[in-house]
């Protein structure tokens, strides 16, 4: 097969071979062929010359040729290093780092593919909760109890909100609107489709922030961006009548917009880990409803939005969180 594959090959430079000694023979014969020893000489020297070529050329791609016509079992076949020539270990190095650039690809898409998979499955234990509730709240004799029945619904909103968020963070550029948007609106629109959640547990939102602030950003991601923010303070917020401060501040070359609490805090060995993948921490535990991904998306928009995100926190007196446009 390598052989063959060879002659094929080199096919059209032996024929390149024949009309070169066509060409001198017919010099020959345009001479009167008066020196018929030194034509048949110098073909003969030709033949010699390129069939020698052709063998050294083969001798030295023969285990390249052959092992390129065999179909590997392995990977590890594939990346046999068998090249002499100088073209064929160019060959070798760029198949070597074809095969890294795919392994980070396929490692990176197996993350992802993990990660969802991941996320899916403490999502839908999350939201048996809201529905378990829901089963029961129907089973009872006597009036429901609308007030129960609207805080599951705006769990199980809050959770479809977080997953479909989630699912088109992969295709973010796509879904992406930059524009100049005012930022004491979208704080307050965020803070409106949250009041129940405020109301429920006796939180009470406390803005400062000057109508006349527009900042570039996407109004739908940050709106999911400030309700995690939201969410996290009022969650932790365990004793009633505090205060969850949204404060803006401006200088002349950026826009700070401070989400401060006055909920338990963050434990300082939490503090570093919050914004990862799945990370509860010990608050999350006390909870038992939080899935570690709220924060960690909300650090990814930030990042692709360009905009810087930090965490303070003490344990019992609150937690601090500064988003910088």
């Amino acid at each position: 097969m390598g052989l063959k594959l060879f002659i094929k090959e080199h096919l059209s430079f032996v024929i390149f071979e024949m009309v070169l000694v066509l060409f001198i023979l017919l010099l020959f014969y345009l001479d009167g062929f008066r020196n018929i020893d030194t034509a048949v000489y110098t073909i003969s020297i030709s033949l010699i010359l390129i069939i020698s070529f052709l063998g050294v050329r083969y001798f030295l791609r023969q285990n390249y040729l052959n092992r390129i016509t065999q179909l590997p079992t392995s990977m590890e076949d594939a990346l046999q290093k068998n090249a002499k020539t100088f073209e064929y270990i160019e060959t070798e190095r760029y198949l070597h780092e074809l095969y890294r650039v795919y392994q980070q690809e396929v490692q990176s898409l197996y993350a992802s593919q993990n990660r969802q998979d991941k996320f899916l499955n403490q999502w839908i234990h999350q939201m048996k909760t809201p529905v378990s509730v829901l089963e029961l709240l129907l089973q009872e004799d006597g009036p429901l109890d609308h007030t129960s029945v609207r805080e599951e619904v705006d769990r199980i909103k809050r959770g479809l909100e977080l997953v479909l968020m989630n699912a088109r963070l992969e295709k973010f550029e796509e879904d992406m609107q930059v524009e100049q948007v005012s930022l004491k609106d979208i704080v307050l629109a965020t803070i409106n489709e949250n009041k129940r959640l405020f109301i429920t547990n006796r939180v009470f939102p406390q803005t400062e922030i000057d109508q006349s602030i527009v900042i570039t950003s996407d109004s739908k991601w940050l709106k999911f961006v400030l309700g995690q923010f939201i969410t996290n303070a009022v969650k932790y917020t365990f004793e009633p009548n505090k205060k969850i401060f949204v404060i803006a501040k401006r200088t002349d070359s950026q826009v700070q917009l401070i989400v401060k609490d006055e909920g338990i805090g963050i434990p300082k060995s939490d503090l570093t880990r919050v914004t990862k993948a799945f990370f509860t921490g010990e608050n999350g535990r006390k909870t038992g409803e939080s899935t570690g991904m709220g924060l960690y998306l909300a650090k990814e928009i930030c990042e692709k939005l360009g905009h810087e995100l930090t965490i303070e926190s003490e344990v019992g007196v609150g937690t601090t969180i500064t988003l910088t446009f």
